[in-house]
Formats: C-alpha cells, structure tokens, sequence
C-alpha cells in the first residue's frame, strides 16, 4: 500500500505528520504544495505542540505486508 505524507513543523518546532491512504499518482508536486499551503492558511489542523506554521516536507511511503501461516 502506498501511502503520501505530509509533514509540518508546529508551534513548538516539533514535526507533525498526516497520511493519506492511496494518493494520486503520479504525484502532482504544484497540487501538493498548493494544499499544504491552503491547510495552513486556513489552520485547517492543529496539533498538541500548536497550529501548523510550516511545511516541513512530503513523500511517498510504500509498505509492503506479508502473512505468515502459522501451524
């Protein structure tokens, strides 16, 4: 499953991380930068250490699962 994350800094200086299960693809970097702006902008989220006040980075995360059958 791949994943996209964006992250910002708070208040505190602390990084803070919101995932979004099966993004787009392929990755439209205007599309990303012009949300992460418009979360800020509109203190669309907080977080523990405060508001969002910058962008702090984004990527793509894949995570690959696998069972194991068990006796």
């Amino acid at each position: 499953m791949r994943r996209l994350e964006l992250k910002f800094t708070n208040q505190e200086g602390k990084v803070v991380t919101y995932s979004l299960d099966q993004p787009i693809e392929p990755v439209d970097t205007n599309a990303i930068n012009a949300a992460m702006d418009t979360i800020i902008s509109e203190n669309a989220f907080t977080s523990s250490g405060g508001d969002l006040i910058e962008k702090h980075s984004a990527r793509i995360v894949e995570r690959t699962v696998e069972d194991i059958e068990l006796g």
